[in-house]
């Protein structure tokens, strides 16, 4: 009986063989796994990507933060400077002001020290005047000057 039934299966193997459908059953089997070969592939590679796309997501979302960050920081800024305007304006004013008075008194000592260098060197013609004075007058009194009298008799010795 098994020979009888290992006959049967042969021969329904050599049918399904000469029909072809066991070629298609093949076939399809084959291209099955092909198919789930593939799918494995892209799974392997989608996984692989997967830390890639997460990091590359991660740095977009850094920068747009840095981004937005730096918009608020020129907002801010510009409204400081937009607050402060009056005040540096006032500044402005007052230290040119300042400026002012301070070249005024620096104008107002070059004259004074030009004219107490006036006086000075007026002051100092006048000792250097009397002094050559005094002096000639010293020089008169310590070599009186001979009577011209008194020289015609002492060559006449």
């Amino acid at each position: 009986m098994n020979k009888l039934l290992d006959f049967g299966r042969k021969a329904l193997f050599y049918v399904r063989v000469l029909s072809g459908y066991e070629e298609r059953r093949i076939r399809s089997f084959r291209l099955e796994l092909e198919q789930r070969m593939k799918q494995a592939q892209e799974r392997k590679a989608a996984l692989r990507k997967v830390p890639e796309q997460a990091i590359l997501a991660e740095v977009r979302r850094m920068v747009e933060e840095m981004q937005n960050l730096n918009k608020k920081l020129e907002e801010t800024e510009a409204a400081i400077e937009e607050y402060f305007k009056p005040i540096d304006k006032e500044a402005e004013v007052i230290m040119k002001m300042q400026l002012d008075g301070e070249e005024k008194t620096l104008k107002e000592m070059m004259k004074t020290m030009q004219q107490q260098a006036l006086l000075e060197k007026a002051e100092a013609e006048k000792i250097a005047n009397a002094n050559q004075v005094g002096a000639k007058q010293s020089e008169d009194q310590a070599y009186p000057p001979k009577p011209l009298n008194k020289l015609k008799r002492d060559n006449s010795l």
